[in-house]
């Protein structure tokens, strides 16, 4: 199920996750070659991406 990014804050491990719409959190890490994230590494990209949709994995599973 897709919900909007509301925020983001940083885990116990210092790895950035997004706050979705729905109350679930979803880990949005720069990791090359697995995960080309170099906007989560910036306050300006963060807040770019705001309001974009992600795949909530908890929602679709109930």
């Amino acid at each position: 199920m897709q919900q909007p990014i509301v925020g983001y804050h940083l885990d116990e491990e210092n790895h950035w996750v997004a706050e979705l719409a729905c109350g679930h959190g979803q880990h949005v890490r720069h990791n090359p070659p697995w995960q080309n994230r170099p906007w989560v590494m910036t306050e300006q990209g963060r807040k770019e991406k705001l309001g974009v949709m992600l795949e909530c994995k908890k929602c679709e599973e109930g």
